[in-house]
């Protein structure tokens, strides 16, 4: 159920250059149950009208409080990145939905792969996956070392491969070389990310009947009320419907969306 407060800021803290990660606390954690939900943040700025989708990347229930990792892009991010603890942020969420994996088995392997700021939403769902006894490995990826955030965190829930563009840590490369030099076929793909990764992760797992892409979009409402943030079905020939990503998303199986 989809709720608004004023939650309070706990924390606050610089991950890498432009990446921030701001811890939440309010009634409103109780609700966050769904790995790959996200929150809609209004900026304390009258002159800026829209909210700001984050992705929420992990819950602590017992302490009401959830993180979010966000990159500084515009004028509203930067103001966020401005906040101290203390301050109050309104907040509506959690929104649209998340992924989906309680039909899996306790020692199932699956591969969870993001790219860039597609990677805090993971975390949650590593955590998540791991107390179901599945098991995990992480394919990573990021513009160069100077960006990366979270390694020991991921590694924390199980084995995790990196890769960077500029070859400065891990594998000289993009997240799909990493997935191409897997020799193992998972019981199911979680990714996250830009679209070129997730164009890879559906070509590359064309052929596996579980492969969950979380998608980006902009934004608008977040509700699903201003048909901002569509994306196509596979299974429309006209090219005429559509899904939102918003509440009908952001996460929808590969074989169901045109990326």
């Amino acid at each position: 159920m989809m709720k608004q407060e004023d939650m309070t800021i706990v924390g606050q803290r610089q991950l890498a250059p432009r990446i921030f990660e701001m811890t939440l606390a309010g009634a409103l954690v109780d609700q966050m149950t769904t790995p790959g939900q996200f929150l809609h943040l209004k900026v304390p700025d009258q002159s800026l009208l829209l909210r700001r989708p984050i992705s929420i990347n992990q819950v602590d229930v017992a302490k009401h409080e959830c993180r979010i990792i966000y990159r500084v892009e515009g004028e509203g991010t930067a103001r966020f990145s401005a906040m101290q603890p203390g301050d109050s942020l309104d907040v509506m969420g959690p929104l649209g939905n998340g992924f989906q994996f309680h039909h899996l088995t306790p020692g199932d392997t699956v591969f969870v792969v993001g790219g860039g700021i597609g990677v805090p939403p993971l975390y949650e769902l590593s955590k998540q996956l791991r107390q179901q006894q599945i098991n995990v490995i992480h394919f990573l990826g990021f513009a160069s070392a100077e960006v990366m955030y979270y390694e020991d965190e991921f590694k924390q829930l199980g084995e995790t491969r990196i890769a960077t563009d500029d070859g400065s840590y891990g594998l000289h490369g993009n997240v799909g070389n990493l997935l191409m030099a897997a020799a193992q076929t998972p019981a199911a793909v979680f990714a996250c990310g830009n679209n070129g990764l997730l164009k890879t992760v559906a070509q590359l797992y064309a052929d596996l009947d579980d492969v969950q892409l979380s998608m980006e979009a902009r934004m608008a409402c977040g509700m699903g009320a201003c048909y901002a943030c569509v994306c196509h079905t596979k299974d429309d020939e006209n090219g005429v419907k559509s899904v939102k990503v918003c509440d009908e998303g952001p996460v929808f199986q590969a074989r169901k969306v045109v990326i």
